[in-house]
């Protein structure tokens, strides 16, 4: 049995001892990208234990294959989490009195989604030239032109635009002709 699947499995089955060498292998790099982030020591072991627990219920439900490393994974739904749970916190608007709570559920399966999104992004970019994968990289990374044309020799930011634009497209259209791609819009 593959490492991944040892993960998924002791998460299924509440594995007490590889769920603790997880805790200790990844949560030191989670704590610090939460703090960098604007959060506490709290929201990192929070965002920690609804990602462990998000994994788990996925699993339980559809059994999917983790294609990078577990621990790869495991980050990219960390940060993910803790990017919404910003969000959210930029748009709420605090009562004394009212504290409205959110059915954990429909967080789940709302985290599952945009997860499954996010496992479809990466992999449709994957199956791009090398070329539009770094110069979309340079662009998700909010490069700006400028260091655009040097790094890949283009006569201006114009070319560079349209060279983005080709590729940004040419991403778009693989990630729609995907199966996926409307059950996952819908939801």
């Amino acid at each position: 049995m593959n490492k991944n699947k040892v993960y998924l499995e002791a998460l299924l089955n509440s594995d007490n001892k590889v769920i603790t060498e997880l805790y200790k292998i990844n949560f030191p790099k989670v704590k610090s990208f939460v703090i960098k982030n604007s959060g506490r020591i709290e929201d990192a072991q929070d965002v920690f234990q609804k990602a462990l627990m998000q994994i788990a219920v996925r699993y339980k439900v559809d059994k999917f294959e983790i294609k990078s490393s577990f621990e790869a994974y495991l980050f990219t739904v960390c940060k993910n989490l803790w990017r919404k749970e910003l969000n959210s916190s930029k748009n709420r608007v605090t009562n004394h009195y009212i504290e409205e709570h959110t059915n954990e559920n429909s967080q789940i399966a709302e985290s599952i989604m945009v997860q499954k999104r996010w496992e479809l992004f990466t992999e449709k970019l994957s199956e791009m030239s090398i070329k539009c994968k770094e110069l979309l990289d340079f662009y998700f990374s909010k490069l700006s032109y400028a260091l655009i044309v040097k790094q890949f020799n283009y006569n201006s930011e114009a070319v560079a635009r349209q060279a983005v634009y080709k590729c940004k497209m040419k991403l778009k259209e693989l990630i729609r002709k995907d199966i996926r791609y409307n059950l996952l819009s819908k939801s």
